[in-house]
């Protein structure tokens, strides 16, 4: 049925057509004739296919374009016949002689316009005549597309301030009452087709209707372009009946699109000095209308007007905009009950816009929109609206991206509590725009109030929350996210003491918090940072007795101990050794002995205890030899105790070669440039003749299991470590240990069972080139190589 709806529709739009060019076909010929009868009677012939009622909006539309170019054609005639000195009275008076009222009212209105532009007439007497000959149509879509024409034709002819058809001193009266009434006539004709029809054709109806809302809207824009009228005309005439028709006419398709309208055609300063009025009007529309999108659209181009010059802003303090729109907002709520989450929270986000754009320095203004929001949403719960949660984290955003502050963020005391509204998928979204805005604006928290209030803002990234969330992200998301939050942790700083053992505490207690994904992120920053603090504290105390001096940093030091041990959970024990050492490094520069061989002691422990893996071994001792040799507090008995057990634990690693790299270091440990009480040549000997046997060791080895002796390269490492000590004056180290080693390497190189190694020989090659080199200085050092035969 549908289908021959449409195909009938089409036949009805075609014999329209036709019949249509029909008669212009004889009209233009007695156009061309100068045949004036003969021209009314084919263009009244014309013009009625438009009495037609068997065509939708859009075909009658097609048909009433064709029409419209014929019509435009005749007044072009009329205004030459005129020329030729036919009377335009006479003519107005012949065209009302037409048989059918509604081709009649066109001619009229064709005909009125060429009188309009002879000014032989007031134009507001012709169109005040025309505007009311057209109420005889009362069929909707006749009407409409009648009074159309009219408002096309008679646009540029009102008797406007300034126009050539400007009348007496209320002649803007005149062209806003003639607009004022067509809009009128014409709202009530496109309202009526809303109740013509059966029921079941309601959508319908309604998106014919939305199809012909444009007709009507012209109107207003018409009245927007009238010079004459000024902020007086409009707030005591033009808004209250513009109003009083949108109100009354209780559509909302026509409530909606005409408030846009409004909020579209007339300059913002309007809208701003009549905005109780204009806002007044909102609570009595129909509960359906799309009210929210309205007032938004408003405090837009309210907030565009403010966001132009800072000159206009006393007219926004004067009317008092923000008390009149948050009023009139909670009006709008309160009367329509069933708006959803969404709406509401798009209201206050728009409100809150126009808010930091007038009154960017009323935080309690920002504090109240959130608290407003907070109002309605409580005993909501996580939302699940999509829609509302992004419309919340738009909310949020906006105060950060207006001050670029989180400082003013951490004052609104609304914000935290909006935020427990969003699910943790958007928790953690609007925690990470926290997290950039602070990166990005290299803003220092440095109060550990302030620390506590963001931590608890940022709780979706530092905690496990729901596992699903974290899932949901893949590892390069996840790390992405901590490592921003390992940056925001090393920009932590207050100069004062007390103040910054707060901010590692407070940090601390949340990222404890984190779960055993979070720590290895969170953690090492927080360390790092504490440390540096410590440091650079000992260099400002060093005139400060040394009980005062240290008293500060071992309560540091007592934060950090506990904080490390915090990843036992995770277990990341090579992590957790390595920030021990740090620590140990830390208190060395502290100058605080006891803290520091505690620091090692937990090194060592969790090194026999925790970790088994040779690989992780290796470096282990490589970092444990690597910061002990840099240590200078301890005393001889310390030292001596954390030295044994490191050579120890070198000794005792699985892999030869890894044995004989470890020991070969430890011989640093006791000969150290700049502290003349760690000089012992005797043990460095030691270290490296134990090497020797390891690596001599490791070659029989290799010739048992793979019937070679494999590569020289542990010989020549070490051979590298004499050199160093022998420079260096040990006095163990002597020129016939060197040159016993140099032969060694060169008969096992020459060896038949040797492994071939390239590496190795250019090492070599580049060993003896370096002592050549030391020989061709001269002086000291030249005597000191001169007696090794290289």
């Amino acid at each position: 049925m549908i289908t021959n709806g449409v195909e009938d529709e089409e036949k009805w739009l075609a014999a329209g057509i036709a019949g249509l060019q029909q008669n212009a076909f004889y009209m233009h010929r007695a156009l061309d004739s100068n045949n004036l009868k003969d021209a009314l009677k084919y263009s009244a012939q014309m013009l009625s296919e438009l009495r037609t009622s068997k065509l939708s909006p859009h075909k009658y539309y097609e048909l009433y374009m064709r029409a419209f170019d014929e019509l435009r054609k005749l007044e072009i005639f009329f205004r030459e016949e005129t020329n030729r000195g036919c009377s335009i009275v006479e003519l107005y008076e012949l065209v009302q002689h037409a048989g059918n009222i509604l081709p009649r009212l066109y001619l009229l209105c064709t005909v009125g316009s060429v009188y309009i532009k002879s000014k032989e007439a007031p134009a507001k007497d012709i169109l005040k005549d025309l505007v009311e000959m057209c109420r005889s149509i009362q069929h909707p879509l006749r009407g409409l597309f009648l009074r159309s024409y009219l408002s096309q034709v008679s646009r540029d002819k009102l008797p406007d301030i300034g126009s050539e058809y400007e009348g007496d001193a209320d002649t803007v009266m005149d062209a806003v009452e003639f607009v004022l009434q067509n809009f009128t006539e014409m709202n009530k004709l496109w309202v009526r087709m809303q109740h013509q029809g059966h029921a079941q054709e309601k959508e319908k109806r309604e998106k014919e209707r939305s199809e012909l809302r444009d007709l009507v809207g012209k109107n207003l824009h018409v009245l927007g372009q009238i010079e004459g009228i000024d902020l007086d005309l409009y707030k005591d005439m033009v808004l209250p009946r513009v109003l009083e028709q949108v109100v009354n006419c209780k559509d909302e398709i026509a409530q909606g699109y005409l408030m846009d309208c409004i909020i579209q055609v007339f300059p913002d300063e309007y809208h701003l000095q009549t905005l109780e009025t204009l806002l007044g009007a909102c609570p009595q529309f129909q509960p359906s209308v799309d009210i929210k999108t309205v007032l938004a659209r408003l405090m837009e181009r309210l907030s565009n007007y403010a966001a132009l010059s800072a000159e206009v802003l006393p007219e926004f303090f004067q009317v008092e905009a923000f008390a009149k729109l948050n009023s009139a907002i909670g009006k709008v709520i309160e009367a329509q009950e069933d708006m959803p989450i969404a709406g509401v929270v798009t209201l206050y986000s728009s409100l809150l816009t126009f808010s930091l754009h007038v009154h960017p320095d009323r935080l309690d203004y920002v504090d109240q929109i959130l608290g407003a929001c907070v109002q309605k949403l409580s005993g909501k719960g996580k939302l699940k609206d999509n829609k509302a949660t992004k419309q919340i984290v738009a909310l949020l955003s906006a105060p950060l991206e207006k001050y670029k502050d989180i400082d003013t963020a951490l004052k609104l005391s609304n914000y935290p509590r909006l935020m427990e509204n969003l699910d943790d998928s958007t928790s953690k979204e609007m925690a990470n725009v926290l997290v950039q805005n602070i990166l990005k604006n290299k803003t220092c928290i440095s109060t550990a109030e302030k620390v506590e209030a963001l931590f608890e803002l940022m709780k979706a990234l530092i905690q496990d929350l729901d596992e699903g969330v974290d899932d949901e992200l893949d590892e390069d998301d996840f790390q992405e996210e901590q490592n921003s939050v390992a940056q925001l942790i090393q920009m932590l700083h207050n100069d004062d003491p007390e103040e910054m053992l707060k901010i590692i505490c407070a940090v601390k207690k949340h990222i404890l918090t984190g779960g055993p994904k979070r720590l290895p992120f969170t953690v090492p920053p927080l360390i790092f940072n504490s440390l540096k603090f410590v440091r650079r504290l000992h260099s400002h105390d060093e005139n400060v007795p040394e009980e005062e001096s240290s008293a500060m940093p071992k309560k540091f030091f007592q934060i950090l101990n506990q904080i490390i041990e915090a990843l036992s959970i995770v277990p990341v024990p090579e992590l957790a050794l390595k920030l021990y050492l740090e620590c140990a490094e830390a208190a060395n520069d502290s100058d605080i002995e006891p803290v520091a061989y505690e620091f090692f002691t937990q090194a060592y422990i969790l090194y026999e205890e925790e970790i088994s893996d040779s690989k992780a071994q290796v470096t282990a001792i490589q970092l444990i030899i690597g910061t002990l040799q840099r240590m200078h507090i301890f005393g001889v008995e310390n030292r001596d105790t954390l030295t044994h057990k490191a050579t120890g634990y070198s000794a005792k690693l699985l892999k030869k070669p890894d044995q004989c790299r470890a020991v070969y270091a430890c011989s640093h440990l006791f000969w150290v440039d700049d502290q003349d009480n760690i000089k012992d040549g005797e043990r460095v000997l030691l270290c490296l003749k134990r090497a020797l046997r390891i690596a001599n060791a490791a070659q029989q080895m290799s010739n048992a299991t793979r019937g070679s002796s494999g590569s020289v390269l542990l010989f020549i490492e070490i051979l590298n470590k004499y050199l160093y000590f022998f420079e260096k004056g040990v006095s163990q180290i002597n020129v016939a240990s060197v040159q016993s080693l140099i032969e060694l390497i060169t008969t096992e190189m020459q060896s038949e069972n040797t492994t071939a190694d390239p590496a190795a020989d250019a090492f070599f090659a580049s060993t003896l080139r370096y002592i050549q080199f030391q020989k061709d200085k001269g002086g000291a050092v030249g005597e000191k190589f001169e007696s090794i035969n290289s």
